[in-house]
């Protein structure tokens, strides 16, 4: 995931180079629109969320977006994440594409979703793609993520682009193989270079943007920043991300394991515009990205807005926090095949109201800057 750099004023201004959708904003707004005259019951939905500010405990809107976890298992074994400690990387069942269904029929208010998780999305096969088609075909934007391993199998970076998919985050750590392979243990460079290469291309060719190449900056990938950005232009990449934050995955000992792979406030302002700046001469979006206690329970404008917008479906149909935790065995709102039920039941209302009062749950508190408030 991502990394901490504390509380630098610069990363707090609203000029910070954030990420962008692909290929813009116009172009998501657009989508946007579409999503919305796609029904009545959609656009009054939607209306009714924008009203109600997260102010209340109980959302008299159903969700605009969610994340749904197709898999949760990967061929990878990062060392910055959860996976890594699962038996033969794997937590879980895979999604079955009927409950997925289920849900985006159920769910009438959805704009926008990731199909990713806590794993390789590729790995699930076909019904991976019938999933991203049956999301666009309702005119939903979708999102995902993946670590290129699989691109070239099935002709499955082909399959991926022709989905209608809006947005391919690609996961990028190294700029050579021995940082790569170090931070991604069970992969292999050459063949993700390969990969990032022949989807770029198959793009080009169908005249489409669609990529984003996604890095994890840490320790052992810091020094190599400017070589990152050389890679994503020679790969095709017009838009990359730099992630400036590790997450704990709501647990205590990833707190400390993650916290030893953080740089820190090592990186200054300076050098990330330098970064952009060099992206724009090489015709590339070149951004930041930080989540960590980006929030402050100070007022409902400033909450994290996961508790009254989206939620987490675990491949084993669990509701989850966020993507930040994604492990219902550490948070576990309840049962997603019961959703309607459960968007306004004790325990979602319990877990707004939590963040309304300012008393927030210990498995969020990394992503405040501040965990308790005195209401008037």
């Amino acid at each position: 995931m991502n990394e901490h750099i504390g509380h630098d004023k610069a990363f707090a201004s609203k000029e910070f180079p954030e990420p962008e959708p692909v290929p813009n904003k116009n172009v998501y707004l657009k989508e946007l629109e579409k999503s919305l005259n796609y029904s009545k019951k959609r656009r009054d939905n939607y209306e009714k969320f924008i009203k109600a500010n997260r102010r209340k405990e109980i959302a008299d809107y159903l969700p605009i977006r969610m994340d749904f976890e197709n898999v949760s298992r990967c061929n990878f074994r990062c060392i910055m994440c959860q996976v890594s400690d699962w038996q033969k990387g794997k937590r879980a069942s895979d999604m079955s594409f009927d409950d997925f269904k289920k849900l985006i029929d159920e769910q009438y208010g959805l704009v926008e979703i990731k199909i990713q998780g806590m794993g390789e999305p590729t790995m699930q096969g076909e019904d991976y793609f019938k999933m991203i088609r049956y999301a666009r075909s309702r005119q939903i934007w979708v999102r995902t993520v993946t670590n290129g391993s699989l691109l070239h199998l099935k002709n499955n970076y082909k399959k991926l682009v022709d989905s209608g998919v809006n947005e391919i985050q690609i996961s990028i750590d190294g700029a050579d193989a021995q940082t790569f392979e170090n931070i991604r243990e069970g992969s292999n460079f050459e063949k993700v270079r390969s990969n990032c290469k022949l989807i770029n291309d198959y793009c080009e060719e169908k005249n489409v943007e669609r990529t984003k190449m996604w890095v994890v900056v840490q320790k052992s990938n810091s020094h190599q920043l400017d070589d990152l950005v050389d890679l994503g232009y020679n790969l095709g990449f017009k838009n990359i991300v730099f992630s400036l934050e590790l997450v704990d995955w709501g647990q205590s000992d990833w707190k400390e394991r993650n916290s030893k792979l953080s740089i820190g406030k090592t990186i200054n302002t300076d050098r990330i515009y330098s970064l952009v700046e060099k992206g724009q001469k090489l015709g590339i979006k070149v951004r930041w990205w930080r989540q960590t206690q980006k929030y402050n329970s100070k007022s409902p404008e400033h909450l994290c807005p996961w508790p009254f917008e989206r939620v987490y479906i675990s491949s084993d149909m669990r509701v989850v926090a966020c993507c930040v935790i994604g492990n219902p065995e550490v948070s576990d709102l309840g049962n997603a095949l019961e959703f309607s039920k459960l968007w306004n039941g004790k325990t979602m209302k319990d877990f707004r109201s939590q963040h309304l009062s300012g008393n927030i749950p210990d498995y969020c508190k990394p992503c405040y800057i501040n965990t308790t408030r005195n209401n008037k």
